[in-house]
C-alpha cells in the first residue's frame, strides 16, 4: 500500500517551484491562480525572494502548500494513494491531494491560518527547541512541572521531540533537559509556539474558516496529526484540523500507525525530504522516495 505524506514549515528554499512552473502548464495556472486569489504574486517570492521573505510564517506555510499540491496534481494517473499524512501545515496539502479539500479552499484556508498563527506570534514573545536523545515521557513530564507555558509540540521520531511555549518556558525547560541528559536542546529559528496553548487566538479564527469551507468524501484516509487515527469522515477531519494547532503533531505515531494498517512505502510530495529522514528514523527499512515530476 502507496502512502503519501506532506511536509510542514522549514521545508521552504528560494527558488521552490520554479521548475514545475517552468515544464508544466498545468502548474503554471495553478501557480497564476493562487496569485490571483491572495491578491499578491507569491510566486516572485518563492522563485527569487530572499530567505528572509520566504521566512515569514504567512508565506512559508502558502509556499509550500502550492509546492505539494501542484506537484501531487502533476503526477497524474500514477497518484493512487491509499493513505495519506502531512505534518502541521502538510496536512492541509494532504486534504486536497486526497480530494477532501478543493485547491481553491485550500489556498484560503491555508492564508487563514498562517495570518492567525502570525498575529498570535506577535502577540506573545514565544519559540520553539527540538530535544534530542531522551524518551517521550521525560520530556513530557519536565514540560509538566515548569509553571511558564512548555509544552510537547512535535513527536517526530523515537528521541527527537520539539517543545513549545513562552520564551521563559523553553529557557527552563531547555536548563532541565540537559540536566536529564538530553544529547541536544536547541532553540528553533521560528516565529513562535506552533501547537501550543498559546495558538488558541489562531485556532479561534481559524475555526470559523473551517467550517464554514465545504469538506468532501476523500478518496482514501487521512491520517491525523491530532491523535495520529485513519479517518475519511469529512466532520471529524474539520473537528481536528481546528484541534491541531493548539495540540501536538504525532507524526512518529502516525507514521507507526500507517505501517502497521499496511503501508508499504512512503513518498513524500513537495519541497525537501525531512519527512523521509523522519521515517527512516521510526522504521529504518521501510521503503521511502521525493515525489518527481
Amino acid at each position: 500500500m502507496k502512502a503519501y505524506v506532506f511536509p510542514g514549515q522549514g521545508a521552504q528554499f528560494v527558488g521552490m517551484g520554479m521548475d514545475l512552473y517552468n515544464k508544466s502548464q498545468v502548474a503554471k495556472e495553478m501557480f497564476e491562480k493562487a496569485n490571483k486569489l491572495l491578491g499578491f504574486r507569491i510566486t516572485d517570492i518563492m522563485f527569487s525572494g530572499t530567505e528572509a521573505d520566504l521566512k515569514q510564517t504567512k508565506v512559508t506555510q502558502l509556499a509550500i502548500f502550492l509546492h505539494s499540491t501542484i506537484l501531487a496534481a502533476l503526477l497524474g494517473d500514477s497518484f493512487q494513494p491509499s493513505m495519506v499524512a502531512g505534518h502541521s501545515l502538510g496536512e492541509f496539502s494532504a486534504l486536497v491531494a486526497n480530494k477532501t479539500l478543493s485547491f481553491e479552499d485550500g489556498i484560503m484556508l491555508v492564508s487563514k491560518r498562517a495570518i492567525a498563527m502570525q498575529k498570535a506570534c506577535e502577540k506573545t514573545p514565544s519559540t520553539m527547541a527540538a530535544i534530542l536523545g531522551l524518551d517521550d515521557k521525560t520530556v513530557e513530564d519536565v514540560c509538566a512541572s515548569i509553571s511558564e507555558v512548555v509544552v510537547p509540540a512535535n513527536y517526530n521520531s523515537p528521541g527527537q521531540i520539539v517543545i513549545s511555549g513562552s520564551n521563559e518556558g523553553i529557557d527552563k525547560a531547555i536548563e532541565v533537559l540537559k540536566e536529564k541528559g538530553a544529547k541536544r536542546a536547541l532553540k528553533l529559528a521560528v516565529g513562535g509556539a506552533f501547537h501550543s496553548p498559546l495558538m488558541e487566538p489562531a485556532r479561534v479564527e481559524l475555526e470559523q474558516a473551517i467550517n464554514n469551507t465545504m469538506f468532501h468524501e476523500p478518496v482514501c484516509p487521512v491520517y491525523q496529526n491530532v491523535n495520529a487515527q485513519p479517518t475519511s469522515d469529512p466532520v471529524t477531519i474539520k473537528a481536528n484540523l481546528v484541534a491541531q494547532l493548539t495540540s501536538p503533531v504525532r507524526w512518529a505515531q502516525s507514521v507507526i500507525k500507517m505501517i502497521s494498517d499496511g503501508a508499504t512505502s512512503f513518498t513524500e510530495v513537495g519541497p525537501g525530504n525531512v519527512l523521509q529522514g523522519l521515517i527512516k528514523k521510526i522504521s529504518k527499512d521501510m521503503a521511502t522516495e521525493g515525489a518527481v515530476y
